[in-house]
């Protein structure tokens, strides 16, 4: 079977199925022995990322048998799993739970996303919020919508271009390598406020749905941000990597800058890394 957008709706039914089954039961009642550390202290997984990815595998696989599925915790224990993303014939990237680390502390803003990719592009995004109940879905070619729980549509647009000072936005300076690190903790506080979610499904909504400015992301791995920035493009947004090159799905690396629009971006890219005077 091939992808077209009216799989968009059994997609989205999909993740909330995955939410309801294997998430939510486990939310604030997780044991000492369902959560383990992957590389930090801060980078957890849990009971619920693995059996909620290995749920949304299955039924990916059953429908699809020739599509490639690339989840974060299988490619966690074999990396391998990455190689051939960007030519794939079709392709689902799934972050199971996104914002583990808020999940297993009790706090309610983590998200399931899923990445559909079609030889080398995204053409789909969706965030689920297994809390809230609701989703954001955009399409290649047809905008952005939050889909409420009580079944109505809601487009949603970027917020409108402002002053550097009058922004909001959040910098993962602490992902980043001195002198980068240090200047973009000391230049962001040329903006009016940030937000730090831990949670790149939540951020991304934010963004989507106009309430925020920008991010900048150093750490580019493919559930994390290919269904964010589809959704946030068409939304009326711009994305590139730091150098300007378009995000791909088969960068991990080069950054990322998320901006209402190009002409944001590029006063973002000047002022956030400007030298110290």
């Amino acid at each position: 079977m091939t992808f077209d957008d009216t799989a968009i709706d059994w997609l989205a039914g999909l993740l909330s199925d995955a939410a309801k089954a294997e998430i939510m039961p486990r939310f604030r009642r997780l044991g000492d022995g369902d959560i383990r550390q992957k590389t930090s202290a801060a980078d957890l997984v849990t009971e619920a990322d693995v059996n909620a990815e290995r749920l949304i595998t299955a039924r990916l696989r059953e429908r699809y048998p020739q599509a490639m599925v690339v989840g974060e915790e299988a490619c966690s224990d074999n990396p391998a799993l990455l190689n051939g993303l960007g030519d794939a014939d079709l392709a689902f990237v799934i972050d199971p739970v996104d914002g583990t680390f808020n999940f297993a502390s009790g706090v309610p803003l983590f998200g399931v996303m899923l990445a559909v990719v079609v030889q080398g592009e995204t053409v789909a995004g969706i965030i689920h919020d297994p809390v809230g109940k609701d989703w954001l879905i955009g399409a290649r070619g047809a905008g952005s919508h939050i889909r409420h729980a009580h079944g109505s549509l809601e487009k949603v647009h970027v917020a409108a271009p402002a002053l550097i000072s009058e922004m909001t936005g959040s910098v993962s300076w602490q992902y980043m390598a001195e002198p980068e690190r240090s200047r973009l903790a000391r230049n962001q506080t040329k903006i009016l406020s940030q937000f730090a979610y831990r949670c790149a499904a939540h951020e991304y909504r934010l963004l989507a749905s106009g309430h925020a400015h920008f991010v900048v992301y150093n750490k580019l791995m493919p559930w994390d941000h290919l269904a964010g920035v589809l959704i946030h493009a068409e939304a009326g947004g711009h994305a590139a990597r730091f150098d300007g090159s378009t995000y791909l799905p088969s960068h991990l690396g080069g950054g990322l800058l998320v901006a209402p629009d190009r002409e944001s971006w590029h006063e973002l890219r000047r002022e956030l890394w400007a030298a110290q005077d």
